[in-house]
Parts: C-alpha cells; structure tokens; sequence
C-alpha cells in the first residue's frame, strides 16, 4: 500500500468521528496522538522510550526504598505497583489489545503521562493532550483501522511524506480551516530553492505552521551530504540551524510532529513572535516564511518594542520583525509571502516599505495568482530581499515577475507545479535572461516618485479587461444610454395607460 493510498485510508476515517462532533481540524490533532504511537512502534522508538519508562519506574522503586530503609527487594507487591503509572504497561500491541470503557479510560490517562514521558521528543508532543472522542468505540475503531494498515510501503518512502501527505490534505478540505497553517508544498520548494539555505546557516520561520519551510531548508542544506560523515561541531551546528515558532497549540503539535518524522533537528516555541519575549530570536541567516494575514484581535498592537511602527496590522508587523531578524552582513535573506496590501497600504505601510528599502535590498517581487491559499481571494506576493550592512540606502532596483494576470484559475481542478515557476526561476537565477513581458524592474528613485513608496507594480494588462484606448467614445455611450433610458420610459407609459385602462372597465 503506497503513502498515498494510506493518507485517502487515513482522511475516509474522520467519518467515524462526525458523530463525536470532531471537526476537520481536531481530527488530525486526534489522528496524530494516535498515529504517532504506531509510527514510534515501526520505527524502532518505542523500545527506547520503554527502556527509559522503566529506568524511571527503577528509580522511583530506590527513592521509595531509601524512604522506609529498606532494599527495592523489601518493598511489598503493592508497594511496588503503586508506583507503576499508565506508560509502564504500555505497548502498541497492548492498546490494541483494550476494548469499550477499559480502552477509552486508559487511553485518556496514557496521554496525559506522555505529556511527562521521559524522551523529550514524545513529551513535547502529547503535552496537555486531550481526546475529544467521547464514543469508546469510535476509539476503538480508528485505532484499529490503523493497526490494519500495511506499512512497509510507507517505511519505505517516508513516514515523514506520509503525514505531510495527510496535513496536505487537511489544508485542501475547506471546512477544516487549516490552509492558513500550510503554504503549497511548491512553492515552498520554489522559496527555498532560490533563497539556497546552507549546511550550518541558522534558519528561522517565524509563522512556521506546521514547519513545512523548515523541512525544506533543512533538505536543501544537507543534499550531498553524507550526514554519518559529520564531525561533532558540524552536528552541533545542525541542531541549532532549524527555529520555529507557532502561535496556535495544536498546530505546534503538528509541526512537532512534522519535524520529528522528517529527523529535522528543531527548535519550535509555542508562542507569539510578536511578543517581546521573543527579542532573542535574531541574526538568523535564512528566513522563509508565510506569516498570518489580517489584524490582531481588538485592534491590538505588537508589544515587541525592536519594530518601529507597531500597528494592528500583522503582517506590516511581521515583515518587520523579519527583517530586524536577519544578520546585518549583506548574506543574510528572506523570502516571505505577503498579500497585496503590503505594498500599497499608507500610513505605517509607506514608512515599512522605506525602512524595508533602506535596510534591505529588496531585489525581487514575485506577484502570486489567486487560488492558491485557503482564502481563494487573497491576493498575495513573495518578498525576496537580503539584509544590508547599513541601515540606510540598500535597494537600488526592484523586479518584478508577473504570475497572477491572464494566468490560469488554480485550485482543486488545476494545481500549481513547479513548471509553473519555471520562466520565473530562470530569471531570478539568471537576470540576463529576463526578457518575457512578465519582467520588469523599477529604480528606486522611480518608486519614491510616489510619495508613499508604493510597491504595488509589475502587473501586465489584463486581455480579460478593456483598456482605455479600448473604450468606446463617452458622447456615444451616453447617447446610447439616454436612448434605452427614452425606450424604457415610453415602455412604462404604455404599461401605465394599459393598467388605466383595466381600472376603468373594472
């Protein structure tokens, strides 16, 4: 059975649970607590954590022992298996092995000591879970559809694709809501191909989801190398490379979970990166990113005090943060998703886009179609720019490359591929070779013609709109207008003299 085979197996399950009121979204938080504990079987995990469970259970058994003076041999049955908890007696086999309310009870207390587990990678994971499956069955019967599956196929290609395969698939399901914690898997290669992490560079995501960026980065940094060849400072490097942070808890879970089965050494906060306290996180050499559109809620304005335009609007706020996140040495870069109003917005956003400018070089604007993200008509862009050295002066020219206009309507029926970006790459890779229409570049000194530094540039003609050489003359359409106006008024009067007419014979 191949990976794709066992998310569609996988996804058909979240029927069983609609009559426990689980929606899209809890049911992959549900289906991680419990695929994980059969991924960790098939990987070989779960032996580790039950060593360390017991090594735990043998120590309390010398505390206690020491307490009363006595040898762990003294220690009474009962003694003893009072300090046995859930996780002593845990196996996957063992909980399939559960039926009814026994099931459901010690399923509900296994979670709560894996958020106290020994290893810090399940800890991490099953931290304050909760199950919402209330029906036993239904438990039941999730857990054993799992059991039933064949995993050789899928050990082979990856665990790690299998579950990006199912949040891939938890995004495209519009009820769910959750497109806005998954950026397409394309264009997350496309970022990261271009920005071209390196092996040691750290690599931030301050909107990180479900950690989709950082897994790319982490792959792109370590293609040809053979990682068993690494001497101890080059590992220790990589485990500081890969930082997230995630502001939503069950989406921290999964990108937890994410990284884990992809063996990406990370460091992911559940927090708010907008909040002062993480200040610390800065002089990253990579940013990729896809930040949260809208507002704060109630208004509210970032408490971070190293931005220097706090406004209610997030992303002006977050584009902020990143760049005054990267290290000031010229290398250092950032791609990052945006919508439009980034670069048109007054105010605050004429003063982000000058700092922007000024501290970076903002050397490229890639203009997204439409379609591509949960919310189907926001419109959006890829910001590409590296830090300066200077906090003055940076950008001297900006391209922009055209995708949105007389493109094709992407979603469900037409996705996007990467041979979509491929006159885009090129150029970006190769400036030389920026000849199609969809190229074009405007000067600094251009933009700052307009007052408010507006970057909302680069769009083409639109075939599908009339332009204004194409607009027929205004003294003709008005006297056309006029005309149908005269018709119907004469059509009304005839209705008018007919309803009089009836009146009267009535």
């Amino acid at each position: 059975m191949s990976t794709q085979d066992i998310v569609q197996k996988l996804w058909s399950l979240c029927n069983i649970l609609r009559d426990d009121g689980i929606t899209y979204h809890q049911y992959v938080t549900e289906l991680t607590y419990i695929l994980f504990l059969k991924m960790i079987n098939e990987n070989g995990t779960e032996e580790r954590l039950m060593g360390a469970v017991h090594d735990a259970y043998h120590k309390r058994l010398e505390d206690a022992a020491r307490r009363h003076k006595k040898t762990v041999e003294e220690l009474s049955d009962k003694e003893k298996n009072d300090l046995k908890d859930a996780l002593y007696a845990y196996s996957w086999r063992y909980l399939t092995g559960l039926e009814g309310i026994a099931l459901k009870k010690y399923y509900n207390k296994l979670l709560s000591e894996l958020g106290n587990a020994p290893l810090s990678e399940i800890r991490q994971i099953y931290v304050r879970a909760v199950s919402n499956i209330d029906e036993p069955k239904n438990l039941q019967k999730i857990i054993s559809e799992i059991n039933k599956l064949d995993w050789y196929d899928a050990k082979k290609e990856g665990l790690g694709d299998l579950y990006e395969g199912l949040l891939q698939k938890n995004a495209d399901e519009k009820k769910s809501g959750a497109g806005q914690y998954f950026t397409p898997r394309v264009l997350i290669d496309v970022m990261t191909e271009l920005v071209a992490p390196r092996f040691g560079e750290r690599c931030f995501d301050p909107a990180c989801g479900t950690f989709g960026f950082m897994i790319a980065a982490y792959r792109e940094a370590v293609k040809g190398k053979n990682l068993y060849d690494l001497t101890d400072y080059e590992v220790n490097r990589m485990e500081e490379s890969y930082t997230g942070v995630e502001l939503v808890p069950d989406a921290h879970r999964l990108a937890l979970m994410n990284a884990y089965l992809h063996n990406v050494p990370a460091n992911i906060v559940c927090t708010d990166s907008l909040s002062q306290n993480v200040k610390a996180y800065r002089d990253f050499d990579v940013i990729l990113t896809n930040p949260p559109f809208g507002t704060k809620k109630g208004g509210e304005r970032a408490t971070r005090d190293d931005i220097s335009f706090r406004t209610s609007n997030k992303q002006l706020n977050f584009l902020q943060m990143i760049y005054r996140s990267l290290k000031a040495d010229g290398k250092a870069r950032c791609a990052v998703v945006l919508p439009d109003n980034v670069l048109f917005a007054a105010g605050d956003g004429s003063s982000v886009r000058r700092e922007l400018m000024n501290f970076c070089n903002l050397h490229t604007i890639l203009r997204l179609p439409t379609g591509i993200f949960y919310a189907q008509g926001v419109k959006t862009n890829v910001l590409f720019f590296t830090r300066g050295t200077a906090e003055q002066g940076s950008t001297k020219s900006v391209a922009f490359y055209d995708m949105r206009t007389n493109m094709p309507g992407f979603g469900k029926t037409r996705q996007l591929k990467k041979s979509d970006f491929s006159e885009f790459m090129e150029g970006y890779l190769h400036p030389e070779r920026r000849t199609g229409e969809r190229w074009s570049s405007f000067t600094r000194e251009e933009i700052a013609k307009n007052p408010d530094d507006i970057l909302d540039l680069g769009l083409i003609q639109d075939e599908s709109a009339l332009g204004y050489h194409d607009l027929p003359d205004p003294a003709d359409s008005a006297e056309e207008a006029a005309a149908q106006l005269e018709e119907a008024v004469k059509l009304l009067r005839s209705v008018v003299k007919e309803l009089r007419a009836l009146e009267v014979r009535d």
